[in-house]
């Protein structure tokens, strides 16, 4: 089952409040996103630190409803 853009925005957004996130759907499938996240939340933290928040901000989703998201994490500048 295929999991709409908005969902995973809000997913993150729920996780992470001050977070900016912009997704975009690479195949027009569902199932194969981008997702760019800037928050905070990020500062001082490794990019693997980074990408782990918002695989637990998705509740288990990867790999199942979501087949594949390419992560560009960041602290605003």
């Amino acid at each position: 089952m295929a999991m709409e853009a908005h969902e995973i925005e809000t997913m993150i957004k729920e996780a992470l409040p001050d977070a900016e996130v912009r997704i975009e759907d690479l195949r027009g499938d569902g199932d194969h996103y981008a997702a760019i996240v800037v928050s905070e939340s990020f500062r001082g933290k490794t990019r693997v630190m980074q990408h782990q928040m918002i695989y637990s901000a998705l509740k288990g989703k990867m790999g199942g409803d979501l087949h594949a998201l390419a992560l560009q994490t960041s602290a605003p500048e």
